[in-house]
């Protein structure tokens, strides 16, 4: 039937298919690999999925960094089977495979992963062995980058876990509706009876709560609807209490700033880090008001989600203050405003201070980077010229090139001390006086020849994920690549079809629908 409709059509075994598929995986890699000899530092994200076709476990690594021409790139570097135990240091050695397969064990910047305790222990290790050979920014402190994603889902299950059995009923009744095709029509009709300017009840996927919170907002609009529709069908025997619905309306109006903050770190495609303090401190800041609420349970439900967010968010406060202070819009005025809100006053005071020091010791670490690069250029030369210099200096008694070179140092030195200093004294820029594409990254680009060292902080600091969506959104492809029809391929193939699916979406422009969890 095939070479009816095309002549030249030659049937290939499944053996060619993987041999064609593995030629591109090769070819596409060493392309990859060139351009990240030009990246000065990488962060990383990964995650770890269990696949339920194949009954084992996948690692992904994925690489953040921005390019040459300041574009912020993402890339699946990674996606191999960790056979069992799955414990840190099982995940601590497969990301030092990665990195040494890729070139990138000198460049790694970051790794943001979730609050696991195998992950953790990974990240421990890692550190103590990268810091035998070369030194980490600040002491390492920025290293470690705890998935922001994972602690509001924390802090978010904790509070539907009050209301489990009222958001089953919901979800039920959601479920119920439809079912069948009978009962869509005779809900429908209670809708335009009704008159709701909704039409379409939501699903929810029971392991993603920002689904979950979509389901109950949406039906809580048919809230009415289902009590009509409950009067019409007599086994429809779930719909919920008025007493249940006032409690669901209540944690939906708690949880709807975590839902905006989740949509804004996670919903798009390359977020750049400064953009999350701002909503961490409205998610605290709604905690605190709803807190001291004069409604027993939403006071009780917020207390419970505050200590929560309290426990895990020290840490990350710290990464996401940085990146702030390198928003032009926001600078040090930001850090002052939000963690008066964040902390008690005694303990603003100190994280502000710390704020400060890690900043001017990020700063003095990239002069004397830089400083080091310039160096060698400056020894060769000597080294190329030492015999004809010194008969110059024999010759000449005015000569005084060392105090040159000394000359040369000091201003350099002194030019890039100042960077800091100008930005921070210089007020903020107003929103409407930066470009609006990639705004902070955009306005670091046009000034990168005033500030040099300032913006290539600015690079490596704002590329950092302050979550792992990135990594779970490549598990979504896992699920379509390992289906029941292919639970037989190899974690080899596996790897090389999401690798190479991934870089070639990339090349020709190709975006997934971003998952958020």
């Amino acid at each position: 039937m095939m070479r009816r409709g095309m002549q030249e059509w030659q049937k290939i075994s499944k053996t060619t298919c993987r041999a064609d598929c593995m030629k591109i995986y090769e070819i596409e890699k060493k392309k990859l690999k060139k351009s990240l000899e030009c990246v000065d530092k990488i962060s990383l994200t990964t995650d770890c999925w269990k696949s339920k076709t194949q009954k084992i476990e996948y690692m992904v690594v994925t690489g953040h960094w921005i390019d040459s021409c300041w574009n912020l790139q993402k890339r699946v570097l990674s996606f191999i089977n960790i056979p069992p135990p799955r414990g840190g240091l099982q995940i601590s050695d497969a990301i030092f495979k990665c990195m040494k397969e890729w070139g990138i064990e000198n460049k790694v910047f970051t790794i943001t992963v979730d609050n696991a305790s195998s992950n953790d222990l990974a990240i421990r290790y890692m550190k103590d062995i990268i810091q035998r050979s070369r030194t980490l920014a600040c002491e390492g402190n920025l290293f470690h980058v705890r998935c922001c994603a994972h602690i509001l889902n924390l802090c978010v299950q904790d509070g539907l876990r009050e209301i489990e059995d009222i958001i089953g009923n919901i979800r039920e009744s959601v479920e119920y509706v439809n079912r069948s095709e009978a009962r869509c029509v005779q809900f429908a009709e209670c809708v335009q009876q009704l008159q709701l300017k909704d039409k379409k009840l939501i699903r929810d996927c029971k392991t993603g709560w920002n689904s979950t919170f979509e389901m109950l907002s949406c039906a809580l609009k048919f809230k009415e609807a289902f009590k009509m529709f409950k009067e019409r069908d007599p086994f429809y025997g779930c719909c919920p209490q008025e007493g249940e619905w006032n409690k669901a309306q209540k944690i939906c109006s708690l949880l709807e700033s975590f839902w905006t903050a989740t949509h804004i770190i996670s919903g798009s495609e390359y977020p750049t880090s400064n953009l999350f303090l701002q909503e961490v401190q409205k998610i605290k800041s709604a905690l605190n008001i709803y807190a001291q609420h004069e409604d027993l349970f939403l006071k009780q439900l917020a207390s419970k989600m505050k200590e929560k967010f309290d426990k895990y968010w020290g840490d990350c406060n710290l990464l996401m203050a940085i990146a702030a202070v390198l928003d032009p819009t926001k600078k040090m005025l930001a850090v002052e405003f939000c963690f008066p809100k964040l902390y008690s006053e005694l303990d603003a005071s100190k994280h502000i201070s710390k704020v400060k020091e890690i900043i001017n010791s990020l700063y003095e670490e990239y002069v004397v980077e830089e400083t080091n690069k310039g160096a060698p250029h400056l020894s060769e030369s000597e080294s190329f010229g030492s015999s004809s210099a010194r008969r110059s200096q024999q010759n000449s008694v005015y000569n005084w090139d060392d105090f040159d070179d000394y000359c040369a140092k000091v201003e350099i030195s002194e030019t890039k001390r100042s960077e800091l200093v100008d930005y921070l004294e210089k007020g903020r820029l107003k929103k409407n006086e930066i470009p609006k594409k990639n705004s902070c990254l955009e306005w670091w680009r046009m000034n990168r020849m005033q500030y040099p060292i300032l913006s290539k902080i600015a690079v490596d600091i704002l590329v950092i994920p302050v979550n792992s969506v990135a990594s779970e959104a490549t598990f979504s492809a896992g699920t379509r690549v390992i289906d029941s029809y292919r639970s037989s391929l190899s974690p080899d193939t596996v790897q090389t079809l999401l690798c190479g699916g991934d870089w070639l979406q990339h090349i020709h422009g190709l975006k997934n629908k971003t998952k958020v969890s």
